[in-house]
C-alpha cells in the first residue's frame, strides 16, 4: 500500500474527530484521542475496529431519523439516499456538497475507464427512488459531458421505445432488467438490431461479471459490450470494468476486461479477508471485501464489512477477479454442498431457451431442499437443466417448466430465491 493511501487515512480520521459515532469507535486511535499520527497502514488496520452493517443500524436506532455517523452540523447536509433494505431496516444516509462531489468524481472514473466518451447519450431504466446509485450515476454521467435521457416513472414499454427512438448508445440498469427489456422489445415488435445501444452498464446484481449472464444479455442486445460495475448505498461508487474503446471512426483503440472490477485505490483503502475470522486472506483467496472511504467525510465508514465476498487477482492493482461472487448471507448447504446463487444463475442463463425462473428453497427436517421453475417454451428444457446442475453441483434439483409468463420481472435487484 503506498503512503498517499496512509496520509488520506491519516486525514481521514482527523477529519472527522467531531463526528460522534466515530470517536466512541475510535478511543485511542491516531489524531482522534491525541496520541500522535497513525504510524502505517498496518497500524491503522491494527487499532481501527471493523464496522458493520448491524453497526450502523444499531446507531440508527439509539440516534433516529440519521444516526450520529454525521461529521458536520446537519444544516451542511443536502442530499438524502437510503439502503435498499434488502439484508436490514433501510437505512437513511446523508451528504453534503463536497461529499456528494467526491462520488460524482468516482463516477467520472468509472465512466472513463468503461469506454463511455462525453456526449455520448446514456440511457438510465431507473425508477429513481431513493438509492444512491441512481442519483450518482446520473449526476455523475451529466457533469462527466453525457447526454443522459431518465427514465422513472415510465412502464418498460415505454423505456425500450425511448431507447431506441433516442437512439441512446448506453443502457444503465441491472442484468436482470436488461434482459427483460429485450422480453418486452421482442413482444413490442421492436427490433434491437435497429438500437444504437453499443454498451450496456449493469448493477446491483452479480450477473456482470458471470459469463453466461453477460454473454446472454450481449446476444439479446446485438451484441452490445456488456460492463460491470460495483457500489453500495453506505460507501459509494466503488469498482469499474475496464470497457472496450474507440476512436472517432469507431476503430477499436483498447480491448475491454470482463470479469474484473477494478477497486477505485484513490478513493477507497480496501481489504479482503477471513469472514469468520476477520484475519486478512492471501491474493488468489475468497473473503469478504471491507472498504474504508477516503474522501466521503460527511458520512465517513471505516473498515466496513460489505458482507460481499470476492477474490483479489495476485498482481499489481486491487483486481476482484469474477466481480463479486456472493454474499456470507446468501450461501447454502444442500446436503452438504455450498450453493451461491450466482453459482446457479451461471448455470441457468446458459440455456438461453429458459425465459425467467424461481428458486423454492425448503427445509425438510434438518436439511435445506432446492426446487426451480423455469419459464421455457420448450418442453426438454427442464430435464437438460436438471443434468445440467447435477453436473455443476453433484446433486439432484428438481426443475418444473412453467409457461412463458407468470414469474416476475424485476427491475432493481432481483428476489427469485424464496423459502417455503
Amino acid at each position: 500500500m503506498n503512503g498517499d493511501t496512509l496520509e488520506k487515512l491519516r486525514a481521514l480520521v482527523a477529519a472527522i474527530r467531531g463526528n460522534r459515532f466515530q470517536s466512541s469507535r475510535l478511543a485511542g486511535v491516531g489524531e482522534i484521542a491525541g496520541v500522535g499520527e497513525i504510524a502505517s497502514v498496518e497500524d491503522f488496520t491494527a487499532r481501527v475496529p471493523f464496522t458493520t452493517k448491524a453497526d450502523i443500524v444499531a446507531d440508527h436506532a439509539a440516534h433516529p431519523p440519521f444516526g450520529s455517523n454525521l461529521t458536520f452540523p446537519k444544516e451542511r447536509y443536502t442530499r438524502f439516499c437510503q439502503t435498499s433494505g434488502t439484508t436490514a431496516q433501510p437505512l437513511a444516509i446523508l451528504d453534503t456538497p463536497e461529499s456528494w462531489d467526491w462520488m460524482l468524481g468516482n463516477w467520472a472514473r468509472i465512466y472513463r475507464e468503461c469506454g463511455i466518451a462525453p456526449g455520448d447519450c446514456v440511457y438510465f431504466a431507473f425508477s429513481f427512488g431513493p438509492f444512491l446509485g441512481f442519483w450518482t450515476a446520473f449526476e455523475g454521467a451529466a457533469k462527466y459531458g453525457c447526454l443522459c435521457i431518465p427514465g422513472g416513472g415510465l412502464s418498460s414499454a415505454a423505456r425500450i421505445r425511448g431507447i431506441v427512438q433516442h437512439r441512446a448508445e448506453v443502457l444503465l440498469c441491472t442484468p436482470t432488467y436488461a434482459l427483460h427489456l429485450a422480453e418486452v422489445a421482442a413482444r413490442e415488435g421492436l427490433s434491437l438490431r435497429d438500437s444504437a445501444v453499443r454498451k450496456i452498464f449493469v448493477a446491483g446484481e452479480p450477473g456482470g461479471s458471470v459469463p453466461a449472464v453477460r454473454e446472454r444479455i450481449s446476444a439479446a442486445w446485438n451484441g452490445a459490450e456488456v460492463l460491470d460495475h460495483y457500489g453500495m448505498t453506505e460507501v459509494g461508487p466503488v469498482a469499474f470494468q475496464r470497457g472496450k474503446k474507440f476512436d472517432a471512426s469507431g476503430k477499436v483503440l483498447a480491448d475491454g476486461e470482463p470479469g474484473a472490477l477494478h477497486i477505485i485505490e484513490e478513493s477507497y483503502f480496501a481489504e479482503i479477508i477471513d469472514p469468520a475470522n476477520g484475519t486478512p486472506v492471501a491474493d488468489g483467496t475468497t473473503g469478504e471485501l471491507v472498504l474504508t472511504t477516503l474522501g466521503r467525510e460527511a458520512s465517513p465508514l471505516l473498515r466496513y464489512r460489505t458482507g460481499d465476498l470476492v477474490h483479489r487477482r495476485a498482481g499489481a492493482g486491487f483486481v476482484l477477479e469474477g466481480g463479486i461472487r456472493g454474499r456470507t448471507d446468501d450461501m447454502l448447504v444442500v446436503r452438504g454442498v455450498n450453493i451461491f446463487p450466482s453459482a446457479v444463475d451461471a448455470v441457468v442463463r446458459a440455456l438461453p431457451e429458459i425465459a425467467e425462473y424461481r428458486v423454492h428453497v425448503t427445509r425438510n427436517g434438518a436439511m435445506t431442499e432446492l426446487a426451480i421453475e423455469i419459464e421455457s417454451a420448450d418442453d426438454t428444457s427442464a430435464p437438460r437443466l436438471a443434468a445440467k446442475l447435477t453436473e455443476a453441483f453433484a446433486l439432484r434439483i428438481p426443475v418444473t417448466r412453467v409457461a412463458i409468463g407468470p414469474l416476475p420481472r424485476f427491475e432493481l435487484k432481483a428476489r427469485r430465491w424464496v423459502k417455503g
